[in-house]
């Protein structure tokens, strides 16, 4: 395997986009992409170059992602958390715009088209990368993301994937 600090250069950017798509956090998709590189050192050994560097580290950064997600919920249980406020100002604003409503539809989208427009759309991945994320091509992740924004454009209605 490269020497990691080109593995490093090269590929994170790529992770951090990815787990910014996830937890729409910066300080934590850096703290978890960080987290990312320090596993691949550690397991280095276990990677068999069966798949791409980039999905292989995105993998572990997803792996990571959820495990923060799980301890998180452990910590804070449901009923403990204060019940939400009305909408903010803010979100009155998005609601107005009509984003809401279109990040409420992008959620119910099935999974693969979920993560590429979460990808694409927030993460500001591009169709290559977010093929590679994937672990498939880049044709993949343009028509995915074309089928997806049909299917938003139609309130969701659509049952093509």
């Amino acid at each position: 395997m490269e020497d990691m600090e080109k593995v490093y250069q090269r590929h994170a950017q790529t992770v951090y986009k990815f787990l910014l798509a996830q937890c729409r956090d910066p300080a934590l998709a850096e703290e978890l992409t960080q987290e990312t590189f320090y596993q691949a050192v550690k397991s280095v050994d276990r990677f068999d170059g069966s798949c791409k560097v980039s999905v292989w580290l995105c993998q572990i950064a997803k792996h990571l992602w959820y495990q923060h997600l799980r301890k998180r919920k452990r910590e804070v249980p449901a009923e403990d958390l204060p019940e939400a406020p009305g909408p903010s100002a803010e979100e009155g604003l998005l609601e107005k715009e009509g984003q809401l409503d279109l990040l409420r539809l992008v959620h119910r989208l099935p999974e693969p088209q979920r993560e590429v427009v979460y990808l694409r759309a927030f993460g500001g991945l591009s169709f290559r990368e977010i093929g590679d994320v994937m672990g498939k091509t880049e044709t993949w992740a343009r028509v995915t993301f074309y089928r997806s924004k049909e299917k938003l454009r139609n309130g969701g209605a659509s049952d093509e994937e």
